[in-house]
């Protein structure tokens, strides 16, 4: 008989049964996720995501692929045709450590009324048009991103705090973000 448990929209009987398969055979946790990018004109480019690999398999559960078209405001050259890439990589970001928040309050028995987020960062284009002194050591990226959580719970703020503190610290893009990750660039 299967029990299944439902709490924050997360059938938390699956997922402690998904960290059980895990901690029994480690395979199961080694994911490649994919995406294709085509250069249409200008700014404005089109990623494409379908097939992943995990829990020892090759997905085949989408029919048909996600369709993203990155492009720029008119004051960096675009049309506004799309959210441009580090947009995307905010939403990316808030998306992973929510769904973290969210999985982990299931797992633990506390009840989400709503979780929202806001979040600013900081990039100096210097860096990206390599328009700055070597010594200044402007990155191309962010220098700071801030991310502002509103969560209406019952559980006591102190409990949410540890919460996103652990969000924060576990989510596979914050930890991307945060950390260096080894970025190889070639050519076909």
């Amino acid at each position: 008989m299967k029990v299944q448990t439902m709490l924050n929209g997360v059938d938390t009987y699956a997922l402690l049964n998904t960290i059980s398969a895990i901690q029994e055979d480690t395979s199961i946790a080694n994911f490649k996720f994919r995406a294709t990018n085509n250069w249409i004109d200008g700014a404005l480019n089109s990623s494409q995501i379908k097939g992943f690999y995990g829990a020892n398999q090759e997905d085949a559960s989408r029919e048909k692929a996600f369709v993203f078209e990155n492009d720029e405001p008119p004051m960096l050259l675009g049309e506004n045709r799309g959210a441009n890439p580090v947009e995307f990589l905010l939403h990316g970001l808030a998306g992973c450590i929510t769904t973290t928040f969210v999985y982990h309050a299931a797992v633990k028995g506390i009840k989400l009324k709503s979780v929202k987020s806001t979040l600013e960062g900081d990039i100096d284009l210097r860096g990206l048009l390599a328009i700055s002194h070597p010594s200044d050591k402007i990155r191309s990226g962010y220098k700071q991103i801030r991310i502002t959580f509103d969560v209406d719970s019952p559980a006591p703020k102190e409990v949410i705090k540890e919460l996103l503190d652990f969000a924060k610290k576990n989510s596979p893009v914050g930890d991307s973000v945060a950390n260096p990750v080894d970025l190889v660039v070639s050519l076909a």
